[in-house]
């Protein structure tokens, strides 16, 4: 594994002025092209390491360099492994900084507790997001993040919805939250705290001003609270749909697993050969991808505005794929 490698070469320096690439690579069974790549990678995680060509030169550490920790136990150790998402923390820009501090608990743990650290990251992988999401795209994210590292206003941009415009807001970015694979930003507008999802942030402008932090503001409190008020009081959308029924599974499975057990289903009065389904939606924008993605296998009979939607967007998509139109002309 390379991180253990890396550790080690880190070790190695630490017990010697200098040793040459040929006598890490001897040390550690690799080539000296793998040597040199490790001190580059070294180096990009913030160890103070630094290689010399020459006769008298070799592979150093700045003087004086050393990793401490003291009072780490070993399930202590083994936590700080789990708790590293290095997804997230690249996208917040921290990507860089976590590994260096991996790297530097590593090597300043006890031989018998860097092995069972190491374990953790060979037998435990966390990965945010759902299946078959799409990563969202965050060109703001990173300065959104330092903009609250540093309690700078911004004038920010936002999309609301498909269906809520665009508004202008000056906000006081609070904390970054990313659930199921979403990022979101909790700010304070005027009196309110509100919850933005970053991938519907069109602008960001960092403002000179700064703002003073809520002594009694907690982050993980307040997300907890307001997403269970949320998730109390929402208007769920409730879809009622015919269709073949080998297709139902299909269909619910959209919905999510707790919608699926709360659906009815039953014979069409209209239609003997198919079945009439009645399933909640948390989100409108699901309801939308679902129909659309299940084509004419599905006939959504409420609400009337999903039954628009659906016609205008099938209507769009015929008038793109037809013969004469722009996008079917040859170049």
């Amino acid at each position: 594994m390379r991180a253990s490698r890396l550790v080690n070469v880190l070790l190695l320096l630490q017990t010697r002025s200098r040793m040459t690439a040929a006598e890490l690579a001897a040390e550690l069974e690799v080539s000296v092209r793998t040597i040199y790549r490790d001190v580059e990678a070294l180096a990009e995680a913030g160890v103070p390491i630094y290689a010399e060509r020459g006769p008298h030169g070799g592979v150093r550490l700045v003087d004086g360099y050393r990793t401490r920790l003291t009072g780490l136990t070993a399930e202590e150790a083994e936590a700080v492994f789990l708790s590293g998402l290095p997804g997230p923390a690249a996208e917040l820009g921290l990507g860089t900084v976590v590994a260096a501090a991996r790297l530097k608990v590593m090597a300043a743990l006890p031989p018998d507790m860097r092995a069972r650290a190491a374990r953790i990251s060979e037998r435990f992988h966390l990965d945010a997001p759902g299946w078959f999401q799409p990563t969202e795209e965050l060109p703001h994210l990173e300065v959104l993040a330092a903009a609250v590292w540093g309690n700078h206003q911004v004038r920010i941009i936002y999309r609301r919805g498909e269906r809520g415009g665009i508004v202008d807001r000056e906000i006081d970015p609070l904390g970054l939250v990313l659930k199921g694979g979403v990022w979101y930003l909790v700010a304070q507008a005027a009196t309110n705290v509100r919850t933005y999802r970053v991938s519907r942030i069109l602008e960001v402008e960092v403002l000179e001003d700064r703002f003073e932090r809520p002594d009694d503001f907690d982050l993980a409190d307040h997300w907890h609270r307001s997403t269970s008020a949320y998730e109390q009081g929402a208007e769920r959308l409730e879809v009622t749909a015919r269709m073949a029924p080998d297709r139902v599974e299909w269909f619910t499975s959209f919905a999510g697993s707790r919608a699926m057990e709360t659906a009815t289903q039953g014979p069409d009065p209209e239609d003997a050969e198919r079945t009439r389904v009645t399933i909640t939606f948390d989100w409108a924008d699901d309801a939308i991808a679902a129909a659309i993605r299940m084509g004419e296998h599905v006939e959504v009979l409420s609400p009337d505005w999903l039954r628009r939607s659906v016609l205008d967007s099938a209507t769009a998509i015929v008038a793109r794929y037809a013969e004469g139109s722009v996008a079917a002309r040859p170049a």
